[in-house]
């Protein structure tokens, strides 16, 4: 377990800005500016971060989003939420990283899947681990592929008696669906550093549902 007591993380102010450009995209602006409000960020309201790459944009802010998000829609329902807020990140954060790593070229969409969902992981945890405070590790194990999180934003500093990073596992999911071009895949969170666990993790099957 990484130590994390009096530090503070964040992600630069270009993933904030995808993280409200989601939410506005599920809940509306009026959502948005709702839940900003709540989560006491209320700096955000209709003032979304720039469009940079300075580390400005806090763990402590992401992390309260998700909470209010849970006590508004109660705990089922802001977990299905977070889900879409995640799906609708990955395709926010495609147009903006995707170029930068070669996942939007004509030679990775005809790669076979296999090597796509390998090389796809490996950029996409690149992303997290060279651009933001956010720590992704990659754990293949065969038929299925860990997602570990060692410094998550989206549980920072909370406690939950149930594993609690849907937005991740949303982001996950449409990452696997775009790579393989409309397939499903199971993907689940079983270890999360809210409950007290060291990482959070989420396992990615390897093999598509259809």
């Amino acid at each position: 377990m990484i130590d994390v007591s009096g530090v503070t993380y964040y992600y630069p102010n270009r993933m904030g800005r995808i993280i409200f450009l989601a939410f506005e995209e599920v809940l509306g602006r009026n959502g948005i500016n709702a839940l900003s409000n709540l989560a006491g960020i209320s700096e955000f309201i209709d003032h979304y971060p720039p469009n940079d790459q300075n580390l400005a944009f806090s763990f402590e802010s992401i992390s309260r989003l998700q909470a209010v998000l849970e006590d508004f829609y109660g705990p089922h329902g802001g977990r299905g939420v977070a889900l879409r807020i995640g799906r609708a990140c990955f395709q926010h954060g495609l147009r903006e990283f995707g170029p930068l790593f070669g996942l939007t070229d004509l030679t990775f969409r005809l790669m076979p899947l296999s090597a796509k969902l390998k090389i796809g992981a490996a950029s996409f945890a690149e992303i997290f681990n060279k651009y933001s405070d956010q720590r992704v590790r990659l754990e293949d194990k065969g038929d299925v592929l860990l997602w570990h999180i060692d410094i998550c934003p989206l549980c920072w500093q909370r406690q939950s008696n149930t594993v609690a990073c849907q937005m991740a596992v949303g982001l996950l999911q449409e990452a696997l669906y775009w790579v393989s071009g409309g397939k499903y895949f199971i993907v689940e969170e079983i270890h999360c550093i809210a409950s007290g666990d060291p990482a959070c993790t989420i396992v990615i099957n390897k093999t598509p549902m259809s």
